[in-house]
């Protein structure tokens, strides 16, 4: 098990591009003396790194070898001039609604493309897909959260245009991808008020590695127990600097100052 998260060691990831029907499988394996091989095959070359596994500094070890791809992720990225963003939430917070509707409604005014991340299934590549954009599903498969690795492997793939932005959709899972680089500019934590207002709190890192917490589903507020102010109080209590939208993508509420936040991102982006 990884001492970092809980993953497998004999994970295997998987990244589709469903424009050209191609996946790449990536596997590790852990030999008896415990030493981890990671490589890859079909459309991609063999590729070997040994990671030992003593206990001391792992832990440190994988994040600086992660936190490394990542700075050379948002090297490329700012080359060429490609805003990322990192959406993180619980599963069924509203992340795969909330970026279809935002590709349909910027379509002419941004180029978005979508790195999707899930254990198993393309279906929210799918829908993705579905509105136009390009977009490259990678399956972690016992994995619960994308990292820089992944999200280099998904760049290639992806190949997205100059000028552009890329929101790469994470494993839905409020603990582990708030402590992975991925490259991104900004990381955005989506949380829905069907969840209850002290995930903040519960899960403090992914609040605080955020600089955006965007409430959704509010039209069920009414049905719901569930106090909007107190949990941005919480929010500002882990995080005094994140900022908050509460929006509702089917009533189209708040998708303005979404939409101002995002546009404002990709005018300030130092690149």
């Amino acid at each position: 098990m990884c001492v970092t998260c809980g993953c497998s060691d004999s994970e295997e990831t998987k990244i589709t591009n469903l424009e050209k029907n191609q996946v790449a499988h990536y596997h590790s394996h852990t030999l008896a003396d415990g030493t981890v091989i990671r490589h890859a095959h079909e459309e991609t070359p063999h590729l070997h790194a040994k990671i030992h596994n003593t206990t001391i500094n792992l832990e440190q070890d994988i994040l600086a070898k992660n936190n490394l791809i990542a700075a050379q992720n948002r090297g490329w990225l700012n080359e060429h001039n490609i805003l990322a963003l990192n959406l993180m939430s619980s599963p069924g917070a509203g992340k795969t609604t909330l970026l279809t509707r935002t590709i349909n409604d910027l379509k002419q005014q941004l180029t978005i493309s979508v790195i999707e991340g899930d254990q198993e299934t393309a279906n929210d590549a799918e829908k993705i897909q579905q509105t136009g954009c390009k977009v490259i599903q990678i399956n972690t498969g016992t994995g619960c959260h994308l990292d820089a690795s992944m999200i280099e492997r998904g760049l290639k793939q992806l190949n997205p245009p100059l000028n552009s932005v890329v929101m790469i959709e994470n494993v839905g899972n409020l603990v582990c991808p708030a402590l992975f680089d991925l490259g991104e500019q900004a990381k955005v934590v989506i949380l829905s008020v069907t969840e209850g207002e002290d995930k903040p709190v519960k899960y403090p890192h992914m609040f605080r590695a955020s600089q955006m917490m965007i409430l959704t589903k509010i039209d069920l507020l009414p049905y719901v127990q569930f106090d909007p102010q107190k949990c941005i109080a919480y929010a500002k209590q882990v995080n005094p600097e994140i900022e908050v939208l509460q929006v509702s993508v089917t009533m189209g509420i708040g998708l303005a100052t979404w939409y101002s936040w995002l546009n404002r991102k990709v005018g300030n982006s130092v690149l």
